[in-house]
């Protein structure tokens, strides 16, 4: 495995590559940095040249508060690690900017895998069916006010780990620890007042316009609004195929690591996006 950092404007990328064969990105989710691929690295790393990277403003990536594009940092890895086309997999805010990414540099994707993804421009408005989600997000906001941020941390645990509207501990405490960890560790590491530049227009006006492979992975106990967008990216990307993972969060990849595992290496196969 190598390991190391790239320039970008106004900041670095930790990023980590295995493997040989067709190119796989690993990009990590909002509440995590890349150690959220553990257990998919060493399986896929058999099948694919993969690389997972902490996006600017998480993990191991500083960034100075200045406006930049997550989308031209992808760019920039890329090309130093000299990959010209890539199946991009990305889960939540990553998977928002796998979708952008193949919207801005089409030639640059092979094929995608949106994990519980967020989709830029999505008018979600929410239900009667969101209201416990809706009180631990109410609850949340005074708390990241008060950079309070053990107390955010557990809260958001309850969110996307165990899924709103289950019972705390649902989820199995080391994977719950695992995620704690990680939130607490970007809250408390960067400053989080890096402004990403959104895409213009946004994606959600736009999903006609991927012709990539694209597998859609979505567990049914994630928010309203992650199952909404994910219903959206299916159906408004062509020949996208869409599996949800029963009794699963925000995270399938951690939390049924066997299953996700199989079903993206499957999608790799049948569309020769692997070796």
């Amino acid at each position: 495995m190598a390991t190391g950092f790239v320039a970008v404007d106004g900041g670095q990328l930790y990023y980590e590559v295995a493997g040989n064969g067709p190119a796989l990105v690993l990009i990590h989710a909002g509440i995590a940095d890349s150690r959220m691929w553990d257990t998919q690295w060493d399986e896929f790393a058999q099948h694919c040249t993969v690389v997972r990277y902490d996006v600017r403003g998480y993990g191991k990536s500083p960034t100075e508060p200045i406006e930049f594009s997550n989308r031209a940092d992808l760019a920039v890895l890329l090309d130093h690690l000299a990959i010209e086309r890539a199946t991009l997999l990305g889960v939540s805010r990553g998977g928002q900017i796998a979708g952008d990414f193949a919207l801005e540099f089409p030639q640059r994707v092979s094929g995608l895998i949106l994990e519980c993804a967020g989709l830029s421009g999505f008018d979600y408005q929410s239900t009667e069916a969101d209201a416990a989600e809706m009180q631990l997000f109410e609850q949340i906001e005074p708390l990241l006010k008060a950079k309070q941020w053990a107390q955010v941390a557990d809260l958001e645990v309850r969110v996307w780990v165990d899924g709103p509207g289950q019972a705390v501990g649902r989820a199995p405490a080391a994977l719950r620890e695992q995620v704690r960890e990680m939130i607490y560790a970007n809250y408390t590491t960067h400053h989080g007042d890096e402004k990403p530049q959104p895409l213009v227009p946004p994606a959600a006006e736009r999903l006609h316009e991927i012709q990539v492979p694209t597998l859609v992975i979505i567990g049914d106990l994630d928010t309203g609004d992650s199952q909404a967008a994910a219903d959206a990216l299916a159906q408004g990307i062509a020949g996208a195929q869409k599996v949800v993972f029963a009794q699963t969060a925000h995270l399938p990849n951690m939390e049924q690591p066997a299953r996700f595992n199989q079903t993206v290496l499957d999608f790799l196969h049948t569309n020769q996006l692997a070796q």
